[in-house]
């Protein structure tokens, strides 16, 4: 990824952050770090969960957030989350997965979509 690939995909993090702050949400973590991987926000809303993946859009002409996670990301994501609860030593916790897409601008992102359970995750697949 180029440098101002990286910029923008750093610029839209802050935004989304800043954007589910301004909605009421906590954030607990940013890129917070798991043996598989990345979590884009890891923030709490009321009692809930909410891992939240951010995509970056240098436009809205790619399709919003309903097709910004297939189901592999989806996969991804889910072990990722499973990873963070058990190292944090969360159980019975409610969860869900959001997407905040950020498109447009040079700089910084100029339209933000926010999906909220953006997917559903079958209870055989939570194992934490």
């Amino acid at each position: 990824m180029s440098v101002a690939g990286r910029l923008f995909g750093h610029a839209a993090e802050s935004e989304a952050e800043r954007y589910l702050r301004d909605k009421g949400y906590r954030i607990l973590a940013r890129n917070a770090r798991t043996p598989s991987g990345e979590l884009d926000l890891v923030a709490r809303s009321g009692s809930v969960l909410v891992f939240v993946e951010v995509k970056a859009r240098g436009s809205s002409t790619h399709g919003g957030a309903v097709g910004a996670v297939d189901g592999r990301k989806q996969a991804r994501l889910v072990k990722l989350a499973a990873q963070y609860l058990a190292r944090h030593r969360l159980r019975n916790q409610s969860c869900r997965f959001d997407v905040v897409v950020c498109a447009g601008g040079t700089d910084a992102p100029a339209v933000i979509e926010h999906i909220e359970h953006a997917f559903e995750v079958p209870g055989d697949d939570l194992r934490w």
